[in-house]
C-alpha cells in the first residue's frame, strides 16, 4: 500500500511538472492555481516526512525538498508582481525531482529538538535566504541564456517570452540583494547556539558560509560602485552560490553521511 507522504509526493511531483510544461508553452492562465496544489501537496509530504515527534528529521533528501518548496513558493509569490513565470521552465521540473526525493530515500539525519527555538529561527533563515538564491541562481542562467540569444537571436519566438535584458538583470540583484540579507540573518542567528565550533563539527560549514556571504557581498558593492552587470555579475552570483551549496550540503553529506556525526 502507498504511503500518504509518498502520495502527496508523487501529486506535488505530477503538479510541478505540468506547470513547467505550461511555462514552456507560455501559458500562464492557471499557473497560479496549479502551483499552490503542488506547493499545498509538498508541504503536506514534508510535514510527514520532517515532523517525528518533538523532533525535526532532516537529512540530505528532506533538506533538497525543503529547499525546493522554499524556492518555488518564493518563485510563486514573486510573480504576482514581477515577470518571472519563465523561470519556471527549468525550475519547477527540478522541484518536481526534489519533491520524490525523502519518499525514495530513506537515510535520515539526526532529529532536532522543535522546542529549541534558536536553532528553529536559524533554520528558517537558512532554508529562506537558501531559496531565493536559488532563484537568483537560475535567474543569473536565464540572464546569462539571454544575452547569449542577443547576440545570436536565432530564436526570436523565445526572445518574445522574455523580458528585456535590463529587467532580468534588476529582477537578478533584487533576488541576490534578499538573499544576502536573509543570508546575513542566517549567520548571526547561527551564533545564538554555537558554544564551540570544532566540537560541534560547525568549522567548514561556517567558514564557506561566511566565504558564500562575502561573495554575494563583493558583488552587490560591485554593482554600487562599479556598475558591475552581464556574465561579470553572472559570474559572481553562480560562484556565491556555489560555495553556499557546498557550505550546507556538502559539510551536511560529509558530517551525517560519512562520518556519522550531528551538528547538534
Amino acid at each position: 500500500m502507498i504511503s500518504m507522504s509518498l502520495a502527496y509526493s508523487l501529486i506535488a511531483a505530477a503538479l510541478y511538472a505540468f506547470a513547467g510544461w505550461r511555462a514552456l508553452r507560455a501559458r500562464f492562465d492557471r499557473e497560479h492555481l496549479v502551483l499552490t496544489l503542488a506547493l499545498l501537496a509538498h508541504a503536506a509530504a514534508l510535514g510527514q516526512q520532517v515532523i517525528s515527534g518533538p523532533n525535526l528529521i532532516i537529512g540530505i533528501a528532506e533538506s533538497v525538498s525543503m529547499l525546493g518548496l522554499l524556492s518555488s513558493l518564493m518563485l510563486w509569490v514573486f510573480c504576482f508582481r514581477e515577470p518571472l513565470h519563465a523561470l519556471g521552465v527549468v525550475h519547477y521540473p527540478i522541484t518536481a525531482i526534489w519533491a520524490l526525493a525523502p519518499a525514495l530515500f530513506t537515510d535520515h539525519g539526526h532529529p532536532i529538538p522543535l522546542a529549541d527555538w534558536k536553532i528553529g529561527l536559524h533554520i528558517v533563515f537558512s532554508l529562506l535566504s537558501a531559496g531565493l538564491l536559488t532563484l537568483a541562481s537560475i535567474q543569473a542562467v536565464a540572464t546569462l541564456s539571454l544575452d547569449n540569444m542577443l547576440r545570436r537571436p536565432s530564436n526570436l519566438q523565445l526572445l518574445r517570452r522574455l523580458p528585456p535584458l535590463q529587467t532580468m538583470e534588476r529582477l537578478l540583484f533584487q533576488l541576490i540583494f534578499f538573499g544576502f540579507f536573509l543570508l546575513s540573518l542566517t549567520l548571526v542567528s547561527g551564533l545564538l547556539f554555537v558554544d564551540n565550533l570544532f566540537a560541534q563539527h560547525l568549522v567548514h560549514k561556517t567558514v564557506l558560509s561566511f566565504c558564500a556571504w562575502l561573495t554575494f557581498g563583493l558583488l552587490l558593492y560591485g554593482r554600487l560602485r562599479h556598475g558591475w552587470r552581464g556574465r561579470t555579475a553572472v559570474r559572481w552570483a553562480l560562484s556565491g552560490y556555489t560555495v553556499l551549496v557546498l557550505a550546507y550540503f556538502g559539510s551536511k553529506l560529509v558530517l551525517e553521511q560519512v562520518l556519522g556525526r550531528s551538528w547538534y
